[in-house]
């Protein structure tokens, strides 16, 4: 019988920050949003304040210094290096491993020998020591009931195996919303068929769920019936499309601005491509005033333009988005935000090549260049070396006053020992 478990971190941005700080020990911590904006993550002590999960900062200034409340900008270098540490740290105990989300994996359990939560106790225990990352893992027989198990898990000391004799009385405890796979829209529809809970979910008569939930819905209530329908994904699937886009901390009203912020955003846009060893036919470019601002003038829009040959070359995809730039801009708004996709994706060493269109001759030269581009920014940081046309230190950028360091992807930020 497959064991699956479901590890997720608890607090994760706040137990990151935590992991490097210990004056942070018992003391609430919360991490903002992009431009500092919202409450986007709470540890325990943070949630025990009554703080909620996507509350405006500056709403709550005086309940932060009330309670030495430590307020911290999201640190997405650190965060993302420090989820790659935790999965790895777990993928090296286990069979087999699925990177869920930057904070979530599910694990393979099945054919290890003795006891399983005290096994999970060794994973939890591994992580914590390695990384100074919490851990909460739940345990099932399908990767639906180890996620609510996960749930129950963090009620109780951390691991809660949901398998054997009892389960149905613990599912009849979860709301049909708090099931995995059940989105806001089904749940008002099951709720409206009286399936309140996950036991009514598994009750449910099947050929009605498969006709108004599909076949995703179908294989959600076989899960919670134990029977294994979602296998673990060794490798996630490659994306269709990649998007890159930030509000600005500052209105942008000029073009030289929003050349910097498109120019920025079509380069880190150019990286996700290659890092899934992809091309790209399509480049999309949007702009868009603020439209909560009704006394500025308003002007929302996106443009596309077909690449002739797919790239993952970040000086043609740069060019692309310049020029659809160029038509979109209008003087006298203020804008507050762009974003590039890129779209027509597909293998890089599939991709359909044009009998019409000219083929770039110095095609290695380009990936090396690539290549060379991507090490310098993964071994010194991102942004270590970048291209001109992104701007040094501009004045849209983010808006991150509370930042912390960078202590695992630059070396200049690295903590340092006195002995």
């Amino acid at each position: 019988m497959p064991v699956y478990a479901l590890a997720d971190c608890n607090s994760f941005y706040a137990s990151c920050e935590k992991a490097f700080n210990p004056r942070l020990k018992n003391r609430p911590v919360v991490v903002l949003s992009n431009n500092d904006g919202c409450v986007v993550a709470r540890s325990a002590e943070a949630k025990k304040l009554g703080i909620p999960m996507g509350a405006p900062a500056f709403k709550h200034e005086a309940l932060f210094k009330a309670n030495n409340v430590a307020v911290f900008s999201s640190n997405y270098a650190l965060y993302g290096d420090m989820s790659a540490r935790v999965m790895r740290t777990m993928a090296d105990m286990v069979p087999a491993c699925e990177v869920y989300s930057i904070d979530e994996s599910f694990l393979r359990l099945d054919g290890l020998p003795g006891d399983m939560i005290a096994f999970c106790g060794e994973i939890r225990e591994r992580v914590r020591r390695w990384t100074g990352i919490p851990l909460s893992i739940g345990i099932g027989e399908t990767k639906t009931l180890a996620k609510a198990a996960n749930r129950l898990a963090k009620k109780g000391g951390g691991i809660f195996d949901l398998r054997g004799p009892g389960v149905d009385e613990w599912l009849a405890r979860l709301d049909v919303e708090d099931v995995w796979g059940v989105g806001p829209r089904y749940a008002k529809l099951l709720r409206s068929r009286c399936i309140r809970t996950a036991l009514d979910l598994k009750r449910a008569d099947r050929v009605w769920i498969r006709k108004h939930m599909t076949v995703q819905g179908l294989q959600t209530v076989l899960e919670l019936s134990g029977k294994p329908c979602i296998p673990i994904e060794h490798a996630p699937p490659p994306k269709k499309a990649i998007c890159c886009s930030r509000s600005f901390g500052a209105y942008v009203r000029n073009l030289e601005g929003l050349r910097e912020a498109v120019a920025s955003y079509a380069t880190r846009a150019a990286e996700k491509l290659r890092g899934q060893d992809s091309v790209c036919s399509i480049v999309q470019v949007f702009i868009r005033t603020n439209p909560f601002k009704p006394e500025h003038r308003q002007h929302a829009e996106l443009v596309q333009a077909t690449l002739p040959v797919a790239t993952d070359y970040t000086p043609d995809l740069l060019r692309a988005a310049m020029g659809i730039l160029e038509r979109l801009f209008r003087e006298g708004h203020a804008y507050q935000k762009a974003g590039v996709l890129l779209a027509g994706i597909e293998p890089k060493g599939s991709r359909q090549l044009s009998l019409i269109a000219p083929q770039p001759k110095d095609e290695a030269k380009r990936g090396k260049a690539m290549a060379v581009l991507d090490a310098a920014n993964r071994r010194y940081g991102r942004g270590s070396l970048a291209y001109a046309a992104g701007g040094i230190e501009p004045e849209w950028g983010m808006k991150r006053e509370k930042l912390s360091p960078a202590y695992t992807t630059r070396w200049d930020q690295l903590l340092e020992v006195r002995a």
